[in-house]
């Protein structure tokens, strides 16, 4: 009876493993929470933007928006490529766009496929397509350099970052609240699961810092309830140097919100000291 009761365990066990492979897009990605509506547009906090579809090789459409710096009342050339979150849409980051053009900077920022008015659906690749279409976007169309472009990652979003940076040298890198890979943040919040088997979208930042080559910023709080803090301690020791660290506050969520003296600081002295 025991041996019985065992083997129903291990392979119920074991099909929920199965399960959760192949409905893992479903923990990953949630584009619905708290909503796919667009619910805002820079318009709304006083800011002039274009609304933009990029069309990807794979013929995607990704939603897209361009804020340019000051309302176009300064000629810079400076721009942030920014990458969100796993959850919701560009809609939802109104208040980064506001720092970041109050800070003088051009702002371009995507919804992944899935995601808001994004055509497709999210994977690991198709976010790296994304990430390519939105980059070839800012050198092609807007005939920016790569010394122009700084990519800023938050959460899932410097996973994305990573991989984007690896590859174009671009003027400098932003992770913020950055895992080292999903494999091993999946482990702490499913200590149960055999992740390294089951984990298909694997974001593997850590691995990716050494062949990165620009200024590199890594920001993250001790506070953070998602993504545990010394996963950025870990990024930060791998990256190459120059680079600079920005302790925030708060939860995963808002902790640049929460610290935003101490972030927009932070950025300004990386901005000063690093380009």
């Amino acid at each position: 009876m025991l041996i019985k009761f065992l083997l129903a365990i291990a392979l119920f066990y074991i099909a929920a493993m199965i399960a959760i492979y192949f409905a893992q897009a479903l923990f990953i990605y949630a584009p619905q929470m708290p909503t796919r509506e667009i619910i805002a547009t820079p318009a709304d906090i006083g800011l002039e933007y274009e609304n933009l579809t990029l069309r990807t090789i794979d013929n995607e459409k990704i939603n897209a928006w361009y804020i340019p710096a000051n309302n176009n009342k300064t000629n810079s050339t400076k721009t942030i490529l920014f990458f969100h979150g796993n959850a919701g849409n560009i809609s939802h980051r109104l208040e980064t766009i506001k720092i970041y053009n109050n800070l003088g900077l051009n702002f371009l920022i995507i919804d992944y496929r899935g995601f808001g008015l994004s055509t497709g659906k999210p994977s690991e690749q198709g976010t790296y397509i994304d990430a390519d279409t939105a980059w070839r976007f800012l050198v092609g169309q807007r005939k920016l350099t790569p010394q122009d472009i700084i990519i800023v990652g938050r959460s899932l979003g410097g996973g994305v970052a990573a991989e984007l940076a690896k590859k174009v040298h671009p003027a400098m890198l932003i992770l913020e609240s950055t895992f080292t890979s999903m494999t091993e943040v999946s482990a702490k919040h499913y200590p149960f699961m055999p992740t390294s088997l089951i984990v298909k979208h694997e974001y593997e930042t850590y691995s990716k810092l050494r062949d990165i080559h620009c200024p590199i910023v890594i920001a993250h709080s001790k506070k953070d309830e998602v993504i545990p803090y010394e996963h950025s301690q870990r990024n930060f020791a791998a990256a190459n140097e120059p680079k600079q660290f920005i302790e925030l506050d708060g939860g995963h969520g808002g902790g640049f919100l929460l610290s935003k003296q101490l972030y927009v600081e932070g950025l300004q002295r990386a901005l000063n000291e690093l380009l």
